[in-house]
């Protein structure tokens, strides 16, 4: 089972959703309380299992509706997802996948970590 790991930052909070494994599969955005941060763990737990996925690489894109993940190529070529909520905000981003597998696979284990994640606060 994965777990929401809550850190303070110079600037706020932030949490990373872990693997059963430790690896980092999803990152927030920096929040200016504690408060908004664990909103946006709740805010994950809710919205990644039934988000549907959107797809920015295919031509043509099959345009989804919120919540969803969207996958997407960076700048270096890598393939990246961010998930939005219903309201169209991005609640969590992912790291670089070399391959389009690799970052379905880091979705599904969003998807399979996020309803049942314990949160750990290192804040």
């Amino acid at each position: 089972m994965g777990k929401f790991v809550v850190k303070k930052t110079s600037t706020g909070f932030k949490f990373d959703l872990k693997a059963g494994n430790g690896e980092v599969i999803a990152t927030s955005e920096v929040y200016t309380t504690e408060k908004a941060c664990l909103s946006g763990v709740g805010s994950v737990r809710t919205n990644a299992p039934i988000a549907n996925l959107e797809d920015l690489t295919e031509e043509p894109v099959k345009t989804a509706v919120n919540p969803k993940f969207e996958i997407y190529a960076d700048k270096a070529g890598e393939f990246r997802f961010r998930l939005k909520a219903r309201n169209g905000e991005v609640i969590a981003v992912s790291e670089g996948y070399k391959a389009k597998s690799g970052c379905l696979n880091g979705i599904e284990s969003v998807r399979k970590n996020a309803a049942d994640s314990e949160v750990v606060n290192e804040a």
